[in-house]
Order: structure tokens, then sequence, then C-alpha cells
């Protein structure tokens, strides 16, 4: 097994520490391990999404990035064929998309939306 060394935000490690006591975890290292087994697990469903689909996508930010949101929803509006936005507490905003279209269109727009840095979630869910 391979040591690391990760960068993490106060509130990020404090989320990881009540998960850890929460679900049972033996400690933070198997947070991150699940984590990481998740993210690869959804990103090789991602690697397959090819032809004609027809999706939902969820996506929670903080309601000061709008704008990036619509710069990026707006380079895909051929496969968008509804979104709903919905204001949260703590001046957070969730936005649902229905998707239509080119599955590799849609991977794309889950990567712009993921890599930004500015999402707080984004989860792809194939029909």
């Amino acid at each position: 097994m391979t040591i690391i060394s990760i960068s993490l935000t106060d509130e990020l490690l404090e989320e990881i520490d009540k998960l850890q006591k929460g679900q049972g975890f033996s400690g933070r290292s198997d947070v991150v391990r699940a984590g990481a087994k998740m993210l690869i697990a959804d990103s090789k469903v991602k690697e397959r999404l090819e032809g004609s689909l027809n999706s939902v996508l969820l996506v929670i930010h903080p309601q000061n990035v709008e704008d990036t949101v619509t710069e990026i929803k707006h380079e895909f509006e051929d496969i968008i064929s509804t979104q709903i936005h919905n204001h949260l507490r703590k001046d957070k905003c969730l936005e649902v998309f229905i998707l239509e279209g080119d599955g590799a269109r849609m991977k794309e727009l889950v990567r712009m939306l993921q890599t930004c840095g500015k999402m707080d979630f984004v989860k792809l869910i194939v029909a």
C-alpha cells in the first residue's frame, strides 16, 4: 500500500470525521478510499456513455456561482431539454437538468461541471 498526502479544507475534514464516526469506518483513510472507489466506479459508467440517451443531471452549487453554471449550460443547449432551478438554504442552489441526446455530450457537460471547482455536487443518472 502507498501512503500519500492530501490537502483538505477544515470543513471537508470535519465532514470526513463525521462520516467515519457515523458510518463506522475505522479511520479517515477508509473514508477517503471509499470515496475514491465510488468516484472511480462513477467515472467508469460515464466512460461508456454513447449514443442517444435520456438522463437527469443534479447539480448543487453556491448561489454566487450561478454565472458559471449559466456559461456552461449555454454550451449544451442541444442536449438540455428542461432545467429546474431552486434556491436551497444557506445560499445554495439546486439545478435539475433533463437531458436528451448524445451520451458523449452528456459526459462532457458533467466533466465541465465537475472540474470547474465550483460545484458542491454533480450527479448524472442515466435512464
